[in-house]
């Protein structure tokens, strides 16, 4: 039998496993009920995927959204594992084709949503007793819980299927779930006395940075600056926060989309594709977005405001640096997002619930405002203690940063003690500044302290503030208007005459660190990757990720030996992708003198060489010669274990290059017609097109016909 190790070489093309991961597939594999609390990017899903590979029969995996089982599926079949989903985006003919696929015991791994098991006149609970199920991962495990961040009420069901098959494991999987939440999970989904792992929730490649919200898009720009070429998501708190501060972004010239429930879902499927497919490189997004976003090159998140809970926080932006490379972790943050979050949940109908909501909202409050290393927080907030500071975050920065403010500090207390501690940091700055805005009181603007700051701007004083709140010193207080007060320790300093020693540069970027990879070599193969996903209608981090694409930049294999010691290449896609990119590899080496090193390998795994032309010629061939054959597209797809979507792409290249004649899919009059309505219109999209013929032709006739058109 195959071990899991074997499995781990052969078809992910890794070496050792991470953590505690052989300790899980154990657990699982000794008929086990598991459940992992790992953080994202930590490796869950080969936690199930190899079992699922070791054992005999299906492994079911319930998964909250479609976008992720899309993105689960292609990458499993990508590297050789046949997986399927079943979601209600399919037409009824893929979903009887994956019906039959399930009762023939061809798939290795099914992915579906909660509500599919129980929903229709034949639940897929009913189809799965005449399988043979072996194991059941449920991922996201954490929206079974009502005291979670992201509660879905369709897991509550989970605990039916546990009683409807006592006798098959069960693996329960999140990265985020505070201490109420881990024993709902348990309780709810119903399992057997569950072997608990719980990995370190550390995420040491993310930078994690809070600075005030004022002037928050001057210095998100700053920001994106240090981050040309790179992925990211940017979080708003609504829609018409996404839809502005996308436009905005559009007309910086920058790469962005926007992503929300408001959109159709048309709409949103492509600004995902878009950026899965890195031909986007900003997503603009409220919450909704990134659950199911199973990309590992986001380079960046940033929040535009607070999030609700640290819960919340945490998996955001975790969607950055999913391969394990540095990635960045931005907040704008102020008091009045915690009040606009406050009334939000004040609105809730539970009373219960609300008290819960309002003490995680607070958490993330002090979260903000407080001078302890952000690492260190975060994970004693999940329980895990770490005695030393990160060095990777703001407050850490700012603790070797740190300058002398006492002047300055005193004149902004001063004048907050004068104006009796009654308003907010907005007003106080405008009494220092000496503004003549209406909103002045006639009698603050005959106080002392009335236009002494006027030399420093608005930003600088904003910024003190803020730094003065994060080191105690001053303290917010009320609901609705909130004002500014003075701690104990801002008392007794200002009276003693004490030092403020402040940091008040707020860095956006990282210490410039050397490269231990040839960088033009990395954006070469980046390209040649972007063009592969392309062609073969998948996401670029599908063909391989960008740690694997350093890998090569750093160890310039030249040949399928040294390939196939790259972290992320297996077997499968070293025969796929292998020659292309060695091609590649060996050109750019020998012209800019570059040699290649061996890369150290624990592995004792025999290594094969393969032969052939490159991917992105050979697949195309292979749907030509089984068209050639008389397959129809449906069967060619069936056939090769790809998506239809892929194979007609294929066929559609195969039209362009004149390898397949377009009467082979669409009559002569049907040709004709097409092409006519869209040069009248000048429509060079495929939706007005569809809408006019309506179902008389497909998306694939209209593209075939239209292939040489423009």
């Amino acid at each position: 039998m195959i071990t899991p190790k074997e499995i781990l070489k052969s078809y992910y093309g890794y070496d050792q496993f991470r953590g505690q991961q052989e300790s899980i597939i154990d657990s699982i594999l000794s008929h086990q009920d598991t459940i992992v609390l790992m953080p994202t990017g930590g490796g869950k899903s080969l936690c199930y995927q190899i079992p699922a590979m070791v054992k005999e029969g299906l492994t079911l995996v319930i998964s909250p959204l479609i976008a992720l089982m899309k993105d689960q599926v292609d990458a499993l079949n990508a590297v050789g594992i046949p997986s399927a989903f079943l979601n209600s985006s399919q037409s009824s003919s893929e979903q009887r084709y994956v019906n039959q696929e399930i009762n023939s015991g061809k798939l290795k791994l099914l992915y579906v949503a909660p509500e599919r098991l129980f929903g229709g006149n034949y639940p897929l609970k009913d189809q799965l007793k005449d399988s043979n199920l072996a194991l059941v991962a449920i991922d996201e495990a954490h929206c079974v819980s009502q005291w979670g961040h992201d509660f879905r009420p369709d897991y509550l069901m989970i605990g039916d299927l546990r009683k409807a098959f006592p006798e098959v494991p069960f693996v329960a999987l999140t990265a985020t779930a505070d201490r109420q939440t881990r024993t709902d999970i348990a309780e709810k989904l119903g399992l057997a006395q569950p072997k608990w792992f719980i990995s370190s929730f550390d995420r040491a490649n993310i930078t994690y940075r809070i600075i005030p919200k004022s002037n928050s898009f001057d210095k998100l720009l700053e920001f994106l600056e240090l981050q040309q070429s790179n992925s990211g998501i940017i979080y708003c708190l609504s829609r018409k926060n996404v839809d502005e501060m996308a436009e905005k972004l559009q007309a910086a010239g920058l790469s962005a989309l926007p992503y929300h429930a408001g959109l159709n879902r048309e709409v949103r499927a492509r600004h995902q594709e878009l950026f899965i497919k890195d031909e986007v490189k900003i997503m603009v997004a409220t919450i909704a977005f990134g659950m199911g976003i199973d990309k590992s090159n986001v380079r960046f998140v940033a929040h535009m405001n607070m999030p609700q809970n640290i819960e919340g926080y945490y998996q955001e932006t975790g969607r950055a640096g999913r391969d394990g490379l540095p990635s960045e972790a931005l907040m704008f943050y102020s008091f009045s997002d915690y009040m606009i979050l406050q009334r939000m949940v004040d609105n809730a109908e539970n009373p219960e619930y609300a008290d819960v909501m309002l003490t995680k909202l607070s958490r993330m409050k002090d979260f903000c405002q407080s001078s302890v290393c952000r690492r260190r927080y975060l994970l004693g907030y999940f329980g895990e203690q770490q005695s030393e500071d990160c060095g990777n975050c703001d407050i850490c920065f700012g603790k070797n940063n740190q300058q002398d403010m006492t002047v300055p500090a005193q004149m902004l207390l001063s004048t907050i003690v004068r104006l009796k501690e009654g308003f907010g940091l907005g007003y106080a700055v405008l009494i220092l500044r000496g503004s003549q805005s209406a909103k002045i009181q006639e009698e603050h603007s005959q106080l002392s302290v009335y236009g002494i700051g006027k030399d420093k701007s608005d930003e600088f004083w904003k910024t003190l503030g803020q730094q003065l709140a994060r080191e105690g010193y001053l303290a917010e207080a009320g609901t609705q208007f909130p004002t500014l007060k003075l701690t104990t320790l801002g008392w007794s300093t200002l009276k003693n005459k004490g030092k403020f020693m402040l940091s008040m540069k707020m860095s956006l970027s990282n210490r410039k660190k050397q490269s231990t990879y040839d960088e033009g070599l990395f954006d070469h193969l980046r390209n040649i990757r972007y063009e592969l996903a392309k062609e073969e209608n998948v996401p670029p981090y599908v063909i391989f990720s960008d740690a694997s694409l350093t890998d090569m930049a750093t160890y310039v294999p030249l040949d399928i030996e040294s390939f196939l010691d790259i972290s992320g290449v297996g077997k499968t896609k070293a025969a796929s992708y292998g020659p292309s990119f060695i091609e590649e590899i060996r050109a750019y080496a020998e012209k800019h003198q570059l040699k290649s090193k061996k890369k150290l390998s624990a592995s004792s795994a025999k290594k094969t060489s393969s032969k052939g032309g490159s991917r992105s010629s050979s697949t195309v061939k292979a749907t030509m010669m089984l068209h050639k054959n008389g397959l129809n597209p449906f069967e060619i797809a069936k056939e090769r274990g790809m998506g239809l979507m892929t194979i007609e792409e294929h066929l559609v290249k195969l039209v362009v290059d004149g390898k397949i004649a377009e009467e082979e899919f669409v009559g002569k009059d049907d040709l004709l017609n097409i092409r006519l309505f869209a040069r009248r219109q000048e429509a060079k999209f495929l939706k007005p097109i569809k809408e006019h013929f309506g179902e008389r032709y497909s998306y694939f006739e209209i593209k075939v016909a239209l292939a040489k058109e423009f």
